[in-house]
């Protein structure tokens, strides 16, 4: 089991504070190194994009669009499960925004019932995986395909406009302009990313998540609700890909039916560059919210290094590859 609280080291273990460190933050030294490396080489290539500020708000701007969903699925991942719904998730959050607009002309109560919509995805998700025992691999593939084609039917594949949303505070709240510059999108996903490493690091449903991916038959013996720890992880990434659809098509002014299509490779990257061990009980908030803007900064690097967009999962893989080779070696070595 590991995490920035997890794992109670004392300050006294290994060879002095410095060790300590190490040992402990392993996992966001790592991305960290990662990001700034990444940044060196994209600044290098090309210093006049990289030394703008216009580059940096666009990244505030569409990062969180994945990173909004990245950071709770970093939750699932521990627990030792997967979800790979979300992006339809996100498409029925704001089917349901569309019924409840359509029928009311209340933004409110549509963003009300996007939620709510999303809340619902997510524990039938968790109950599938639970109590009827199928592989969240399985399961969440299925409720994919079951959510997107519920959108397609209930919105006969036509989208919305979200125009009537720039009038009101909602968008101003969610994605207006702080300061007239920064995008409120970011601060969500700060706020989002707190509140989940405050759960997971300082409560102890985050105990409950470590143990249930690190060892699930000891999680029980401990008396941890395993099923109800997972239940609760599917539950809040249901809930925040709904909230992340909303964000996406009130920044863009417009629902479409497939909204979340393109997501799936940023959003899992993100987590596993961050850190998250694919097998459970290891994984970092923090790591997974600098690798989100590692990845939300690969495209623009390599476009503005004058590359092809071809080269794009070749260095998805390649960064994916080496962070998470750096971070075995050291942990092996610091162990």
């Amino acid at each position: 089991m590991s995490s920035e609280a997890a794992r109670p080291l004392s300050r006294t273990a290994g060879k002095g504070p410095v060790s300590w460190f190490l040992r402990r933050y392993a996992l966001q030294l790592g991305v960290v190194g990662v990001a700034m490396v990444v940044w060196l080489l994209f600044l290098a290539g090309s210093p006049r994009t990289f030394l703008a500020k216009e580059i940096y708000i666009s990244f505030m701007s569409t990062t969180p669009f994945f990173a909004l969903m990245a950071i709770p699925i970093t939750l699932v991942v521990i627990t030792g499960e997967i979800d790979l719904s979300f992006g339809s998730v996100m498409a029925f959050g704001m089917m349901a925004y569309d019924v409840m607009f359509k029928a009311t002309g209340s933004a409110w109560l549509g963003f009300v019932a996007c939620l709510i919509a999303g809340l619902a995805a997510g524990v039938f998700n968790g109950v599938i995986v639970v109590r009827i025992g199928v592989p969240s691999l399985v399961a969440t593939i299925g409720t994919q395909f079951l959510l997107r084609g519920a959108v397609l039917i209930v919105t006969n594949g036509q989208g919305l406009g979200m125009t009537e949303v720039t009038s009101t505070f909602l968008h101003t709240a969610l994605v207006g302009r702080a300061f007239g510059v920064i995008p409120m999108q970011f601060f969500w996903t700060i706020a989002v990313g707190v509140i989940i490493w405050f759960f997971l690091n300082r409560h102890r449903y985050g105990a409950h998540v470590y143990l249930t991916g690190d060892n699930i038959e000891s999680a029980r013996l401990m008396g941890v609700n395993v099923g109800r720890t997972k239940i609760v992880s599917f539950a809040v990434v249901g809930l925040l890909a709904a909230f992340a659809g909303f964000v996406v098509s009130a920044e863009v002014q417009f629902f479409w039916p497939t909204l979340g299509d393109g997501y799936l490779l940023n959003t899992l990257a993100s987590i596993f560059l961050g850190g998250t061990s694919v097998f459970g009980g290891t994984g970092t908030i923090f790591g997974t919210f600098v690798a989100s803007f590692v990845i939300g900064a690969i495209n623009a690097g390599i476009v503005a290094a004058g590359l092809t967009g071809f080269w794009t999962n070749f260095i998805y893989g390649l960064i994916i590859v080496g962070s998470v080779s750096i971070q075995t070696v050291v942990t092996r070595r610091l162990s």
